[in-house]
């Protein structure tokens, strides 16, 4: 049986004898009333599932309230590559209901089967919404409560333990099936078997133990992560809380990123970035045309190298003087709207083999009118002989004010460092920096170019529409796969490491650095007005009332509004009387009403 089967065979999957339904529409889910936390009080069997029929939900607790993006139309993208199942039913992603309970493995068994699912760009996947879809199938754990535990992180290690043993011990009727694990079961639990000369790969998707996933951060080190397509409940864009109306909006989400991304979600956002890479990387094998890059880029063999970050992401505060307290009401901070995936699309990227130039040879190289792409071998002047902008940050982070600093930066830094300081650059000549090796690329070309536009566009799509839930998830999805390219343990598996491009996310936050440095220039030249805070890729200003500094434009790399507030005598207070950066910190902290003055995931304009 296949997944285009005849709607009766859909109804009597299972031996159920209830027509197929569909999940609640966005007005539907709108007006349904929540069920207990414990469990959905589920309707009768005999009677269609939806939401709205409030004769078959028992009353709990008050209305819900629809989010914007909770009404956008659920489309059939993601059919045939996906199924979500809940304690009541299974549902194609569109909706349409399939079968009643999946109450036993052998049952999942069967539903997988009779779905036929395909991969698109990761896997096919079955996501299981709401603690009672597990239950069902023997997988629910205990590990114990947050207060009996002094250290959460080995909480989650429990969770994660205990998960693995529930989920492997119940796996018989999928193993005598053909079906064997790809690695231990988690909140994802990878299946694989052979079919002839074929192997069908189908992922399970547990929703309610995504947080023992450690990358997602979920209640550890103080601070709640996004969960990839799931959202971040922090920022109020997780799935709902009652299963049906999660069902649906996680079927909306299936299908925008199958419509959109040309791929199903991955088991994290970095995941999902580069299966968008490799869809394009597959459709230029197949026509040859473009750059495909199949192997790592791997850092060169080199002496002295950071210890942290080639090229480390700008952190820095300043006190404010007399003229920078001068008539201001209002607090603003500008950020680089969507900073890597600008970046990202317009760099040219070295790929293939490095070539070591030494002595005259990288010099030379060095003073090209455009030099490769690659890493130098260079001696930082002491700041304090230039006459350099007070303030704003050093142009470089690895350099200081009172002495030399040897080190390696990358073609985009060589170039910066040589801009004119009214540019945001140091004006210095090649020869001022002692370049003595290099490390370069004869193949390069802008190798994320395609991917930076599938990523533009969708973003685009979400903004367009108000779908917040999935324009964070885009952000997580480049930001979290440019940040993997540096560690090469992400990306152990022999198809997948030419995803490990340290020298190419080097380059990317150093074109973010120097951008917003050029950016704080022309504000500087424009109102007299310099930041007091820059955090990677977003700056601090005090202003005046009325001054606007941001950039209007929709272009991506743009300084859009981050966050503003108007001062209050105390907060202005605050500020001049600040002594240290600690101080300023906090009183940035304060005026915006945050535990911190920065945060990363802040939605981008």
């Amino acid at each position: 049986m296949t997944e285009h089967d005849s709607g009766a065979d859909q109804g009597t999957l299972f031996g159920a004898e209830t027509a197929p339904s569909e999940m609640p529409t966005a007005d539907q889910a709108q007006h349904a009333e929540p069920a207990p936390a414990t469990a959905l009080v589920a309707a009768e069997a005999s009677a269609p599932a939806t939401a709205a029929d409030e004769s078959n939900v028992e009353a709990v607790g008050e209305e819900q309230e629809l989010r914007p993006w909770e009404s956008l139309p659920v489309t059939e993208d993601a059919d045939g590559h996906a199924l979500i199942v809940t304690a009541e039913a299974s549902y194609r992603p569109s909706g349409a209901r399939l079968t009643g309970p999946v109450d036993s493995i052998e049952k999942l068994g069967q539903l997988i089967d009779w779905a036929a699912l395909t991969p698109l760009g990761v896997p096919a996947q079955v996501w299981l919404v709401g603690i009672g879809a597990c239950e069902l199938l023997g997988w629910t754990i205990d590990p114990g409560r947050e207060e009996d535990y002094k250290d959460l992180e080995k909480l989650r290690l429990r969770a994660v333990e205990d998960l693995c043993q529930a989920v492997t011990t119940t796996l018989t009727a999928l193993t005598k099936a053909g079906w064997e694990l790809r690695g231990d079961p988690g909140h994802v639990v990878h299946l694989s078997r052979q079919i002839g000369k074929a192997t069908q790969m189908v992922d399970l998707v547990l929703e309610p133990y995504v947080w023992t996933y450690w990358n997602k951060d979920f209640g550890w080190y103080n601070r709640i992560g996004d969960m990839g397509i799931l959202g971040n409940p922090t920022k109020g864009t997780y799935l709902p809380d009652d299963d049906l109306p999660a069902a649906r909006e996680l079927g909306r989400r299936l299908a925008w990123s199958a419509k959109h991304l040309g791929v199903l979600p991955g088991p994290t956002a970095a995941r999902t970035g580069a299966s968008v890479l490799d869809k394009i990387r597959r459709e230029r094998l197949q026509t040859s045309k473009g750059i495909v890059v199949t192997t790592a880029g791997t850092m060169p063999p080199i002496d002295g190298a950071p210890k942290t970050d080639l090229e480390p992401a700008e952190g820095w505060f300043r006190v404010p003087d007399s003229d920078d307290l001068h008539d201001i009401a209002q607090l603003v901070t500008i950020d680089q709207r969507a900073a890597y995936l600008a970046s990202a699309g317009m760099l040219s990227l070295g790929y293939g083999n490095a070539r070591q130039l030494l002595g005259d040879d990288a010099a030379a190289a060095a003073a090209e009118d455009k030099p490769a792409f690659g890493i130098w071998r260079v001696t930082l002047p002491a700041a304090g002989q230039y006459s350099l902008p007070e303030k704003l940050p050093l142009p470089h982070p690895a350099m200081l004010v009172d002495q030399p600093v040897t080190t390696w930066i990358t073609t985009v830094s060589l170039e910066g460092l040589c801009a004119p300081i009214a540019d945001g650059g140091m004006g210095l000549e090649v020869d001022d920096l002692e370049v003595t090796e290099a490390w370069v690329y004869a193949e390069q070309g802008r190798a994320l170019d395609k991917w930076a536009k599938v990523m533009r566009e969708a973003r685009t799509v979400a903004v367009e529409s108000d779908d917040v839930a999935m324009k964070r998830f885009l952000g997580t999805c480049y930001k979290g796969y440019i940040g993997r390219m540096l560690d090469p343990k992400k990306w152990t598996a022999t198809r997948m490491q030419h995803h490990h491009q340290p020298l190419w996310r080097a380059a990317i936050m150093a074109h973010c650095r120097w951008r917003g440095r050029r950016v704080a220039m022309r504000i500087a030249r424009e109102t007299g007005r310099w930041p007091i805070r820059t955090e990677t890729d977003s700056w601090v200003y005090l202003l005046g009332e009325g001054q606007n500094i941001a950039d209007d434009s929709d272009q991506l790399g743009k300084m859009a509004l981050e966050k503003h507030v108007e001062l209050t005598d105390e907060m202005i207070l605050s500020f001049a009387a600040a002594e240290t950066s600690r101080e300023i910190r906090l009183a940035i902290s304060a005026a915006y009403g945050t535990s911190t003055d920065t945060d990363d995931d802040e939605e981008e304009d």
